[in-house]
Order: C-alpha cells, then sequence, then structure tokens
C-alpha cells in the first residue's frame, strides 16, 4: 500500500482529496494547521489503518515547515500540496510580513517539503508530487497581487521540477482550479458572485470533487505520460 502526504487536509479541496485516495486505496498522512479537529472529524468514516498519522503544523512559518518534516516517520510516495490562503489587498498595502508570510506558505514550503521527500522517491525510482495551484497564478488577479504571483511561482517550480527528476520515475504538475464552491469564496458579495457566473462559460462555480478527480486521475496508471503540466480546472474561466 502506497503513502501519500496530503497538506491542507483540514480545507475543502484538502479533504476531499485525502478521502478519494483513501477510497482508491492510499495510505494518508495528514496535515493542518488549525483545524485538528475538523481534520478528525472529517477522517472518522476512514478505515484506521488508512491513516498513518495526522500532523498540525503552520506552514507559514519556517519553524511549521521544519515541524511537519521532522513528523514525517513513514516512507512517503506522493505528495498534494493543497496548503494555501488568499490574501486580498491593494498591492500597496501589503506589508513585509504578509509577503514573508505568503512566499513561505505558498513557495518555501511545497519546495523544502519536496526537497526533503525527493532523495527517497529518487531511490525507488517512482513518485507523484502534485500541487494545488490557482488560475490567478496563469493570468493574475486585481487586489491579489501577491496571492497571484506567489502560484504563478509555483507553476513555474512544476514545470523545472518535473524535467528533473522525470528520469527518476516522478511525474510533478500542478491542478490549477478556477472559482470552486469553498470557504475561501464565501467572502463574495451576490453581486461578485452574479459577475464571476457571466464570465464562467459553464456559469457556474466548479466543486472540490472535480479539482479531486484530476488528482486521481494523476496518481493513475492512465496518466503516466502527464508530466509537467497545470491542468486548469476552471469551467472555461481564463481571463
Amino acid at each position: 500500500m502506497k503513502t501519500c502526504l496530503v497538506t491542507g487536509a483540514s480545507g475543502d479541496i484538502g479533504g476531499n482529496i485525502a478521502k478519494d485516495l483513501v477510497q482508491d486505496g492510499w495510505q494518508v498522512i495528514l496535515h493542518c494547521n488549525q483545524n485538528l479537529e475538523r481534520l478528525q472529524e472529517q477522517t472518522k468514516g476512514f478505515p484506521s489503518e488508512s491513516i498513518l498519522s495526522c500532523i498540525q503544523a503552520d506552514l507559514s512559518t519556517s519553524e511549521g515547515i521544519q515541524t511537519l518534516m521532522d513528523q514525517l516517520y513513514f516512507k512517503v510516495d506522493a505528495l498534494v500540496y493543497a496548503s494555501g490562503k488568499a490574501l486580498f489587498s491593494l498591492f500597496q498595502d501589503v506589508t513585509d510580513e504578509d509577503m514573508e508570510e505568503m512566499i513561505l506558505l505558498h513557495m518555501q514550503a511545497p519546495m523544502k517539503i519536496a526537497r526533503y521527500l525527493l532523495p527517497d522517491m529518487i531511490k525507488q525510482k517512482s513518485g507523484h508530487i502534485v500541487l494545488i495551484s490557482s488560475i490567478w497564478g496563469n493570468i493574475g488577479a486585481s487586489n491579489e497581487v501577491l496571492y497571484s504571483t506567489v502560484k504563478g511561482a509555483q507553476n513555474s517550480f512544476v514545470k523545472a521540477l518535473s524535467k528533473e527528476v522525470a528520469a527518476s520515475g516522478i511525474r510533478v504538475n500542478a491542478v490549477s482550479p478556477g472559482v470552486i464552491d469553498t470557504k475561501m469564496n464565501e467572502h463574495l458579495s451576490a453581486e461578485e458572485r452574479d459577475a464571476l457566473f457571466d464570465a464562467i462559460p459553464q456559469n457556474k462555480f466548479g466543486s472540490t470533487q472535480d479539482v479531486s478527480n484530476v488528482v486521481q486521475f494523476l496518481f493513475s496508471e492512465r496518466a503516466q505520460y502527464i508530466d509537467g503540466q497545470i491542468i486548469n480546472v476552471n469551467g472555461g474561466f481564463s481571463s
């Protein structure tokens, strides 16, 4: 049985991915930041043998990143990095602390965790790394300049790393959701939601299941030749 580390597993997207991986026969190591109780509640129906550990760590700090890596006691065959948070602000109002936190959470954490896991993956000539990126990393968003920037950096990391480790049997991809119906988007007003519906050709928000379906596919034998890709899940929304 193979093992996947899912970060951000208490979130809507990460939680859905963890559930589906368990149903596909994976064992999971689950990470959360603050919502350990929610994570434990979400996993009550999981077979006990499927959850190797639950780790609480703040990946927007260097100490939290190290805490997570220090608690990886099992061999990890795959990484799904689903941790993240948005920051809605005019760019001139973004503080140095905001920048440091977002860069740590969205750039340094996935890079450091991947770097930590790669030696064993290379040794076994097999591995999966999937980052949950964002449409804003592709096209940018006003009032989300910092978030768009760090998500764009994730995409560049995926493209570069995939070229470096492909010969070692490791596939690296990103899933780039558009507007997904999650708690992250609950702040939107009715007017903002209507405007987004009008901009999305399918006239609806995506679901967390739409994102998880792609991760399941990437982990399957059917996706062996898909590598270094940023896979859009956005209902046709592109600008």
